[in-house]
């Protein structure tokens, strides 16, 4: 047991802060709104920290760790521009892309919005798709985070409980899985945005205090000479004895530290990686449906789209804090003066049997053993609230979404608010199970990321394809979605088989059976695809069945007015306040995403993003550039660099957009609370589409 009675003091006090306002939050929780979108009252600040705070699972972080494991900070520098916080995320968040016109549409879920741009069958089919591959996503979640606090506290692996030897995470699974499950259960999505909101704003000042304690005991220093060439070599070896996370072929040994250092030597983590995942990235946004909720729970679409662009800002201080846990852990395992110390991390990793979980835990163990009293709690508590934010949050999701889209569009008849909200509660309870069963039993072969790229495709293969169609092309038709749904579903679902049947075969020791399903997904050069490049192939095919389809079966352009609510369709209660005087607007306010909503301050919010991503942007092309056509930098000026970009700026960013945030965040939930109060939530608001008669016109007085 690595935790003292201080650290656990860290985890205990705040949690019993967020458990006795996720009970006094479920009373105001009085209809089918407010557990699915928390009524559409939510504020710019609430969304941005609450999203976040559910969008960063602790299966997240261990994610992170383990790219940075095998690559370093060099993926980093491709994603300035390509990345989640690079010039292509910037431009999705300011012009609005598909949150802002989702919200105008008023649905509950994506697949609502599918049964109103195209058909109820869709509906049926994009739910179910959705629901299947987001409940195998969501699945590893319980069993990775549990892994994490068995190897992080220090637990052993096993216990014997009546004389059966029980795995220790399995155990703990129970508890976590139960506090995540209990908050969605309590009040829905009204509960889960107040607490993910409140666990938000505690961890952003417990990013700042983990930072800043890093950077005492760690020397910037050591930790860069550490991760270069002269640092040595991580020692965990797998059970054949082959060293892992070895100098890659063609690399002088730098490649952690320099992105030009054979970019393309890493199998996984590599130029290419990231080039896909910039499309991806794009093609997919909003896709994805893990949190799907806080798309439809701001007040206003202007208030959505607001609160997308806050998110960017809220991400400095979670990135650092990340970034230095995971140099620093890399710093222990390689450099010469921690030898002994790493000796003892080496030591508990391998009493792990599963290869692929000692790679993932290696990161957590490290920092079990390295990181001080007091700091080691609030790192825990960090990651218990993300655990409880995403977990509770997906819950939420997957649950909601198969009651929604799956079982409902069946009924002729609406359910009644009591039967409809017990029913989502045992959704979300069956989910539980589900993923508690999954994750005990499922053997993972292949890295987080790589897994969920795969899994995602199920859905997201084709839903890119319908949701940017049906969004923005009137053309767009029922059959062409239906292609792309089935076409990228398809694809992902056998790479997925194969990787199992292979992996299978490899533990059975059968190679031959093993090389015939690697054949399979093995490219004309040798690479075998992973599962972001499975992915990729299953998008390219959904597009042009989409496209093709369409164009082959459009008899008639789609009223967009009606889907979008505009014009004569237009809902009042959804209309921002306009601060835009009509004048011809200039072609930089267009690109920045200005609209007639924007105030003086929103472009302020905006147009600094916009300024810190080209300045990232001028950076990026300037030194790679430099480094492509004139000479390769020294490593003392890659050193100048990450310092400066990746520790220091971020930092002081950090400490400014936390107490800003978290003010905002606070009126925002006081605003909250008076809407509740006054904003009167119709039962109609369920989901259902167009199955109730329209309400008979106010009868006309009689003239005598």
């Amino acid at each position: 047991m690595r935790m003292t009675p201080l650290d656990w003091a860290i985890v205990a006090l705040p949690l019993m802060v967020v458990v006795v306002i996720a009970w006094r939050t479920q009373r105001h929780m009085r209809s089918v709104a407010d557990f699915l979108s928390a009524r559409r009252t939510a504020g710019r600040y609430l969304v941005a920290t609450s999203a976040g705070t559910a969008a960063f699972g602790a299966i997240t972080a261990i994610m992170y760790f383990e790219i940075m494991l095998r690559s370093g900070v060099t993926v980093t520098w491709w994603e300035i521009v390509l990345g989640p916080s690079g010039a292509i995320m910037l431009f999705l968040a300011l012009s609005g892309f598909i949150i802002y016109r989702y919200r105008e549409t008023r649905a509950l879920t994506l697949a609502q919005l599918f049964e109103v741009r195209y058909s109820r069958g869709f509906r049926i089919l994009a739910g179910s798709l959705c629901f299947f591959s987001g409940l195998i996503n969501f699945a590893i979640f319980p069993a990775v985070s549990a892994r994490f606090f068995v190897n992080y506290i220090g637990l052993p692996q096993q216990v014997i409980i009546l004389g059966q030897t029980v795995p220790t995470f399995g155990l703990l699974m129970v508890g976590l899985l139960g506090a995540a499950l209990a908050t969605a259960l309590v009040g829905g999505q009204l509960t889960i945005m107040v607490t993910d909101a409140v666990e938000g704003l505690i961890s952003g000042v417990l990013y700042l205090i983990v930072a800043v304690a890093l950077l005492l005991k760690f020397d910037w220093t050591g930790i860069f000479r550490a991760l270069s060439a002269g640092g040595g070599a991580i020692g965990l070896r797998d059970p054949g004895g082959q060293l892992i996370y070895a100098a890659p072929a063609g690399s002088s040994g730098n490649w952690l530290v320099d992105p030009f250092d054979s970019p393309s030597a890493t199998e996984d983590f590599n130029i290419w990686y990231v080039l896909i995942g910039a499309f991806l990235l794009t093609y997919l946004y909003m896709a994805w449906q893990g949190n799907q909720a806080f798309n439809c729970s701001a007040a206003n679409p202007h208030e959505a789209k607001m609160g997308n662009i806050l998110g960017n800002w809220r991400v400095f201080a979670r990135s650092v804090m990340i970034t230095l846990l995971g140099l620093c852990a890399l710093t222990v395992l390689r450099a010469p003066e921690y030898r002994d110390q790493a000796g003892a991390i080496l030591a508990d990793v391998n009493r792990i049997d599963q290869p692929q979980i000692r790679s993932q835990m290696l990161v957590p163990v490290t920092l079990g053993h390295v990181l001080p009293p007091g700091i080691k709690g609030c790192f825990a508590a960090i990651m218990l609230f993300a655990m409880l934010a995403c977990d509770g949050s997906y819950l939420h999701s997957w649950g909601s979404i198969f009651l929604q889209d799956v079982v409902m569009p069946f009924r002729r008849t609406p359910f009644t608010p009591v039967q409809h909200i017990r029913l989502l509660r045992w959704a979300i309870a069956g989910v539980a199970i589900f993923a508690f069963l999954f994750s005990l039993l499922f053997r993972q072969t292949d890295a987080i990321v790589l897994f969920f790229g795969i899994t995602g495709a199920i859905f997201g293969g084709g839903a890119g394809a319908v949701i940017i169609g049906g969004l923005y092309w009137k053309r767009g038709t029922n059959a062409g979605a239906w292609a792309a749904m089935l076409t990228g579903a398809l694809t992902p679902i056998l790479g997925m088989g194969v990787q199992q049947l292979a992996a299978y075969c490899g533990r059975a020791g059968d190679a031959a059976g093993r090389a015939f399903w690697l054949r399979l997904i093995t490219l004309p050069w040798g690479h075998v695809m992973n599962g972001r490049e499975i992915a990729f192939v299953s998008v390219l095919v959904a597009i042009a069945a989409y496209i093709v389809v369409s164009l082959l079966t459009c008899r008639a352009p789609f009223n967009m007015e009606q889907l979008l609510r505009r014009g004569p369709y237009a809902v009042s209660t959804d209309q921002a306040a306009s601060v835009y005087d009509g004048a011809q607007r200039h072609w930089v306010v267009r690109v920045l995403g200005w609209d007639r909503h924007f105030t003086r301050g929103d472009k302020w919010i905006s147009g600094c993003l916009f300024a810190w991503t080209a300045a990232s942007f001028v950076i990026f092309t300037g030194v790679t550039t430099w480094n492509m056509v004139v000479a390769r930098w020294s490593l003392a000026a890659w050193s100048g660099l990450w310092w400066f970009y990746l520790i220091l700026l971020p930092l002081v960013i950090g400490l400014i957009t936390t107490v800003w945030l978290s003010w905002g965040m606070i009126i925002d939930l006081r605003r909250l609370f008076i809407s509740l109060n006054s904003v009167r939530s119709e039962d109609s608001d369920d989901g259902m589409v167009a199955r109730r008669p329209a309400p008979l016109p106010n009868p006309v007085p009689r003239v005598k």
